[in-house]
């Protein structure tokens, strides 16, 4: 027997169905057409110069970014990528596939709690990712790989004079070819982790743009919120991109290549949007099933970069600073980016 939502029988009626009728949306795009048009332009404008920012101030000694601008748009912009992981990503996740969604309440999406084993998934992906290039990278590059202290107090009976740390090679070559290795060294490991963090973040910038193009009475509201979620978001992976150092090969060419990717991702997908204004649904289960899947896989992506890759390597593994007050604004400054996440989380 069909559900019948009009004649509804709680001692009988299916949950499932109840839940999925409840949740189920529709399109609510409402027009204001020549507006959202020019909101594309404007969004590419504000999520381009939002991750352009910190690597032109580098590039570029006559704009030269005050000092405490620089580490305020790095230590910010740590913290609105964590908050996004869990306010922006994996809540709506939990919302789209969770165990009290239409979704988790279908055939195998009611096996298990697929949110948070997705994010899992993806996070401990990210990590043998890491664990592999951090390899290779040793591996190419001849570099010696030390046991700890401990280590060797466990396994041999006394301490090694040795730390746990990767080293490169002592040779008699020239000063400036040392420098060259090691330059090349650091761009391998640290261009590959902003590779995985700006992947994670563009996945969330496309359905961001969908749902704004198909946006009922709220887009206005929507489209405040989002312009300073991309610049926000852009200033965090535009620090962490103005940090790697670049070989003269790729200097020409690789910045500009990120920049304009992160900065076209939500104007294309807004306009993909607007494309579909008529006809897409962002509440219709297969919707909400691929949100949420892809909401899953990026937090779990920024979980791992904002804590591991961000906070862990700055402030514990690779102290940034010797000063107590400089300290505590890039640790202000982290849970400032943070908490302003969490607030704009209400709208977006």
């Amino acid at each position: 027997m069909a559900f019948d939502p009009k004649n509804v029988d709680l001692t009988t009626a299916d949950a499932r169905e109840i839940v999925c009728y409840l949740q189920l949306g529709e399109n609510e795009y409402n027009g204001h057409l020549p507006a959202r048009i020019s909101a594309v332009f404007v969004m590419l404008v504000v999520s381009t110069l939002g991750i352009a920012f910190p690597y032109l101030g580098k590039q570029m000694p006559k704009v030269r970014i005050p000092t405490h601008l620089y580490l305020f748009a790095r230590y910010f912009g740590s913290g609105v990528i964590i908050s996004t992981a869990f306010i922006h990503l994996l809540d709506p996740a939990y919302e789209n596939i969770g165990s009290n969604s239409c979704v988790g309440m279908t055939g195998n999406w009611s096996l298990y709690p697929w949110a948070p084993a997705i994010m899992l998934f993806s996070c401990m992906s990210i990590f043998a990712i890491d664990v592999t290039a951090q390899k290779y990278v040793a591996d190419r590059y001849g570099l010696s790989v030390h046991p700890t202290n401990i280590e060797n107090a466990i396994t041999k009976g006394a301490p090694s004079a040795t730390a746990d740390q990767t080293t490169i090679p002592h040779s008699n070559e020239e000063d400036n070819t040392e420098h060259c290795m090691a330059e090349k060294i650091a761009f391998a490991q640290q261009f590959a982790a902003f590779s995985i963090l700006e992947a994670g973040i563009i996945w969330h910038s496309v359905f961001i743009g969908l749902n704004f193009g198909v946006a009922g009475e709220e887009w206005s509201t929507l489209y405040i919120v989002l312009m300073f979620h991309q610049a926000f978001e852009g200033l965090g992976i535009g620090a962490r991109l103005s940090m790697i150092p670049m070989p003269e090969k790729y200097r020409r060419w690789l910045p500009w290549a990120c920049i304009v990717g992160y900065g076209i991702t939500t104007p294309i997908s807004m306009a993909i949007g607007l494309g579909v204004r008529t006809t897409y649904n962002s509440g219709g289960y297969e919707a909400k099933l691929v949100a949420g899947v892809f909401d899953a896989i990026s937090a779990g992506i920024l979980v791992y970069n904002g804590l591991v890759e961000l906070l862990a390597r700055d402030f514990i593994f690779e102290p940034q600073t010797k000063s107590n007050s400089r300290l505590a604004f890039m640790m202000g400054c982290v849970f400032l980016g943070a908490m302003v996440m969490c607030i704009l989380g209400e709208w977006a």
